[in-house]
């Protein structure tokens, strides 16, 4: 049995242009130029620079006919052979010799490197091996990873040789050929652990009585040492605290990542491009968008022009009106683009102001103690965005200030109560946590739990635990770890 009924449904739907626009207010910078660049190659109707006129044609709107399948067509044919003459471009143009001898010869230099395994291979060329040992050799030059150890077992390596390189050979032979590898440059390279890696270095330095004192130290008592032990390596080496302090320097000159100060190792460097600049002009703050945040675009005004000419032309062909689709699709979206662009920076701009005046107190003194508790939620209700809006914002963009360049995200922080009942920034705490351990005696550092008594004196009382987790975000050891001689 058939039935009718109403039903209302509420439901929220984001437009293509509204998707488009969030996409753009997290891009960064660099990326924002990247999406640019691409907009400007896949739309034709996309210009830069300023426009030629002041006033904007709206011949985009909607300028055809629907009903004009019916006029009489009456077009001439377009010979295609007049635009591919080969008079156009004449043959000497395109040769090379057609410079006079005074020209300047421009060329785009290309950069080289050599990777760190290169590095080796090449040293090894100067050792002489046979064709198996060769073989050895070079695998287990590409078992090295960035900082120049290898980490797979013998037996292992072993194994792969048989089955890859159908190489047969035993584990004492690779231990012997590992040798003349962890010979090459830089020292340390080709060792199995940390232990090993400053042993290799070590052995390379003329021999001092601190050099053997500390040698001996890494191989009977590295776990003392890790551990800074300073009394039992005292006790089990029989030695005084000045002959330790000198072993222990030794160490520490060492390179425990002996791949990473390799200059051809070709790593990625992220170069960070502030988004927004914050300047002190007269003890009032200062915000700047980035230029290149802010590029000048325009709507063709020849494509345009080409549908005004449809509009006032009399006879229209099927393929004219395909030809004017799509011109309107490309005018389409580059106004849609333009205006995601304006939507932008006028959110980005309104945000970071908030921001800058949300934590005004910071951007004049620069003191992290100054910083108040600041969520998504504070920001996104003095501007009246969604949070979401400001997190896009914050998590990508970066801020010049006199004080550096820091991520947005970073100012953001939650608020916890100190002894007088005032809200605080746990930043805030953070600093004076991290202030407290810079100025600890290092012979006998301070405990989480001391830690904790000296900031609940400095009237914030927070747990042994609550310290151990800000400790552990500032990356800085446990009290142990921190004990110097």
């Amino acid at each position: 049995m058939l039935k009718q009924h109403l039903q209302f449904k509420l439901s929220q739907k984001l437009s293509p242009q509204q998707i488009q626009l969030m996409k753009l207010i997290q891009l960064p910078t660099q990326a924002f130029e990247q999406r640019l660049m691409q907009e400007i190659e896949e739309n034709p109707a996309l210009e830069t620079g300023k426009e030629e006129s002041d006033s904007l044609n709206d011949e985009f709107e909607d300028n055809y006919d629907q009903d004009s399948d019916s006029e009489t067509i009456n077009t001439e044919d377009i010979n295609i052979d007049d635009y591919l003459s080969d008079d156009e471009i004449p043959d000497y143009r395109t040769k090379a010799n057609n410079y006079s001898s005074d020209d300047e010869e421009k060329s785009v230099p290309y950069a080289a490197g050599t990777s760190f395994n290169q590095h080796l291979l090449n040293q090894l060329n100067t050792v002489y091996l046979n064709d198996e040992e060769w073989t050895i050799a070079e695998f287990l030059i590409g078992s090295v990873d960035e900082s120049g150890y290898i980490r797979r077992p013998i037996a292992d390596i072993m194994d792969d040789l048989a089955f890859t390189q159908n190489v047969y050979t035993d584990e004492e032979t690779i231990t012997r050929i590992l040798g003349i590898v962890q010979e090459l440059d830089p020292p340390g390279v080709g060792a199995r652990s940390l232990e090993e890696c400053l042993i290799i270095q070590l052995e390379r330095k003329e021999i001092t009585p601190s050099i053997e004192l500390a040698t001996a130290i890494l191989k009977r008592s590295f776990e003392h040492f890790t551990k800074k032990h300073y009394q039992k390596l005292i006790q089990k080496h029989n030695i005084s605290e000045d002959e330790l302090k000198e072993a222990i320097s030794e160490i520490e000159r060492l390179n425990p990542k002996p791949g990473g100060s390799y200059s051809g190792n070709n790593r990625i460097i992220e170069h960070v491009v502030p988004d927004f600049a914050i300047r002190i002009v007269d003890g009032e703050l200062e915000l700047t968008l980035n230029g290149r945040n802010a590029p000048e675009l325009h709507v063709s005004k020849e494509y345009s022009n080409m549908l005004k000419g449809y509009k006032e032309a009399k006879d229209k062909s099927k393929s004219q009106k395909d030809t004017v689709m799509f011109i309107k699709q490309k005018l389409d979206a580059a106004k849609w683009f333009i205006d995601a662009i304006r939507q932008r920076q006028q959110t980005l701009f309104i945000t970071m102001n908030a921001i800058m005046h949300y934590q005004s107190e910071y951007f004049l003194t620069g003191d992290e103690r100054n910083l108040r508790p600041m969520i998504l939620k504070d920001i996104a209700d003095e501007i009246g965005m969604d949070v979401s809006t400001v997190s896009r914002v914050a998590n990508s963009k970066y801020v010049d200030t006199p004080y550096g360049t820091k991520l947005i995200k970073e100012y953001f922080s939650e608020s916890m109560k100190n002894e007088q009942g005032e809200d605080v920034s746990t930043k805030e705490i953070k600093k004076i946590l991290e202030t407290v351990i810079q100025n600890e005696t290092k012979k006998k550092p301070l405990t989480d739990d001391k830690l904790a008594a000296i900031l609940k004196e400095k009237g914030y009382p927070i747990a042994r635990r609550t310290v151990a987790k800000y400790r552990e975000q500032l990356n800085i050891p446990v009290a142990r770890m921190r004990k110097e001689i």
